[in-house]
């Protein structure tokens, strides 16, 4: 590949669609396929486990799940399994989740920050294969690690990244984590204040370690013969995302009111209807700010702009034709 590209499957795409792109991705030389686990729509933890399955080389990551729906040692444990499936291709992405989503499941957002910094260190003695000893406020191991019992006992090396957003969270990335899994729908001069965010963290790590990886995911449409419909589509995306996770917006420049616009009109969960009257508030100018849309061409142009920016890899997930999309980019970059 021209430079280092992802792959992100998620509830958009059929079961089919997403085997078929994390094969495409596998055989085209993508670095790594990132599985999401956001709505109440799919686990991110099985579809991860049959791409492992189906693939050969290409690395295989959640993109992202959460410390709050799972303990810490059972999280541990699923993902040294995983390693046993596809060995050095595993990569844990986690995140805080996301209002209101949590608080509607039980588990309201308290204490992010603190609640991360436990759960990421509790991971991380179990990869070590030690013997776990933790009294957090979130996370409490007594005396617990991988069982030896059926087979060798030994550390796993699993990567640890943050699905983060915010300035401070990016900062905890920077000095504990191996990378990070930057969100949707941000601009590429968002990179600005997230690399000084994670340069602050990493100044404050006594492991030697002087850069973490930065991937971010890029919602991407591609139609060479009507840029039109590649630019809706991703309109249509922004739209729904402000109106049901409106923390994205301070990050990407859309200001309070049109947020607030656009919770008037829909509801939860949002209809098609409700995203399709909303569309019309958005304009293509805040669009091709934050995504990759139009043609061949200028999607590239814009993967590129993230990558001059800091993203070392853009992931891209498809929008509009989705199969077009990722075959155009695909192509386009070998």
């Amino acid at each position: 590949m021209k430079f280092p590209i992802g792959l992100h499957v998620g509830e958009r795409l059929s079961l089919e669609q997403t085997l078929w792109q994390a094969q495409l991705a596998d055989d085209a030389g993508f670095e790594a396929v990132w599985v999401a686990e956001g709505r109440m729509a799919r686990d991110g933890i099985v579809p991860a486990a049959v791409l492992a399955h189906q693939t050969k080389r290409i690395k295989i990551g959640t993109g992202v799940i959460n410390n709050k729906s799972r303990i810490a040692p059972l999280t541990a444990v699923t993902f040294k399994t995983l390693d046993e499936y596809a060995p050095g291709r595993i990569i844990l992405g986690i995140g805080a989740w996301w209002e209101p989503l949590a608080t509607k499941l039980g588990a309201p957002l308290h204490k992010p920050l603190a609640s991360m910094r436990e759960y990421i260190t509790v991971l991380q003695a179990f990869f070590r294969n030690e013997l776990v000893e933790f009294e957090g406020e979130f996370v409490q191991v007594r005396g617990a690690r991988f069982d030896s019992m059926y087979r060798e006992n030994k550390p796993v090396d699993i990567p640890i990244y943050v699905g983060a957003v915010g300035m401070k969270m990016l900062d905890l990335s920077g000095e504990i984590t191996d990378g990070v899994l930057l969100d949707f729908l941000l601009p590429p001069s968002y990179m600005i204040e997230a690399n000084h965010a994670m340069a602050s963290g990493i100044a404050k790590r006594t492991d030697g370690t002087t850069e973490i990886d930065v991937t971010m995911i890029v919602s991407c449409s591609v139609d060479d013969d009507d840029p039109r419909q590649a630019i809706d589509a991703c309109k249509h995306f922004l739209t729904l995302y402000l109106m049901q996770q409106p923390h994205i917006a301070e990050h990407c420049g859309v200001e309070p009111e049109l947020v607030d616009r656009l919770k008037q009109v829909a509801g939860w969960p949002a209809t098609p209807d409700d995203v399709k009257r909303a569309m019309v508030l958005v304009s293509d100018e805040l669009v091709q700010r934050v995504t990759a849309c139009g043609t061949t061409a200028t999607v590239v142009e814009k993967l590129e702009e993230y990558r001059e920016a800091g993203v070392r890899c853009p992931v891209v997930s498809t929008l509009g034709n989705k199969e077009l999309t990722l075959s155009s980019i695909a192509k386009a970059l070998q």
